[in-house]
């Protein structure tokens, strides 16, 4: 071993990875990267004044798009300065403690976006199955018991692994799959017994996003049953699409963490640029498509955004 990989296995410093064996389109590819966290801060940030600004937004469905929207921009905000710092060539290097609460707060808001999904789709069954009670049931002091247990589960529930990694020794080359840091990289490179944080990170995973998506599956499956009973087709039609945004949001953030997970227990043989690539999916996709999404498909955020820019004009 040279001495400077030594002195990189001791040192507290992570190399962050941006397309192995493409540092020469870095400039090319900080372009795109920058509008896509342009399209993230910018759209989500529309999205919650919109929100704020418009009354006949003040609805349970568009809290829960707020807090959707907030979600999302501090995922583009704790990832930002690594990805954009890699791609610029300003900086590959990030410390220990700067790691660990990276990856805090990536997994924490994954875990706090799928409890807002599951709250939407909470909110779609009862708007569909039980209209006459929608207002009784989702009343504002059970919205914000909601928020307050998403808010809850998503930072607390993650701490046990995340305090651990801040004590294990890491002897191999300190060098980072992603231009983020993630729980699992960082476990790759720890000399310990990893046992507990790979078991507790698994029934996580279990308890949480694949809960949340089972429960997520059974709403639509309930709604489905309400729909179809209806006799109009005008009217199965107009209640399926109040759901679309909600699927399409569901699709976006699953899909690309269903994509991560296999590329990362699976596939040890694929090529360093198809695990670079899904986890910037992972963690831009969502917070970009979001806010598009709800632009284009929610018909109350369309026309007071149509209404605001023609004000501009």
């Amino acid at each position: 071993m040279s001495a400077s990989s030594a002195s990189n296995i001791n040192s507290s410093i992570f190399i962050l990875t941006g397309f192995p064996g493409l540092e020469q389109y870095y400039p090319w590819f900080s372009v795109p990267f920058s509008l896509i966290y342009a399209v993230v801060f910018l759209g989500n940030c529309l999205v919650l004044h919109v929100v704020h600004t418009e009354p006949s937004l003040h609805e349970p469905m568009f809290y829960f798009l707020a807090m959707l929207a907030l979600t999302d921009l501090f995922m583009g905000l704790s990832t930002a300065l690594t990805v954009l710092g890699t791609m610029w060539g300003l900086s590959q290097e990030i410390g220990l403690d700067a790691c660990i609460s990276q990856t805090y707060f990536v997994h924490g808001l994954s875990f706090m976006e799928s409890g807002v999904l599951l709250a939407m789709a909470f909110d779609r069954f009862i708007a569909i199955c039980n209209p006459l009670r929608y207002t009784s049931i989702l009343t504002n002091s059970r919205i914000v018991y909601f928020m307050v247990t998403i808010l809850t589960r998503s930072s607390l529930s993650i701490l046990p692994v995340i305090i651990r990694l801040k004590f294990f020794p890491y002897c191999r080359p300190h060098i980072l799959s992603h231009s983020f840091c993630l729980h699992q990289d960082l476990l790759r490179l720890a000399c310990s017994d990893i046992r507990f944080n790979s078991f507790y990170a698994l029934a996580l995973v279990i308890c949480t996003l694949l809960l949340d998506a089972v429960l997520i599956l059974l709403s639509y499956v309930f709604i489905l049953h309400t729909v179809l009973a209806i006799a109009s087709q005008k009217e199965r039609f107009k209640a399926l699409e109040t759901c679309v945004s909600h699927l399409c949001a569901v699709l976006v953030f699953y899909i690309p963490i269903i994509g991560l997970t296999m590329v990362h227990r699976f596939g040890k043989h694929l090529s360093p640029l198809v695990h670079v690539l899904m986890g910037n999916i992972y963690i831009l996709f969502p917070p970009m498509m979001n806010p598009i999404i709800y632009s284009v498909k929610t018909q109350q955020i369309r026309s007071r955004m149509k209404k605001w820019f023609s004000l501009k004009m």
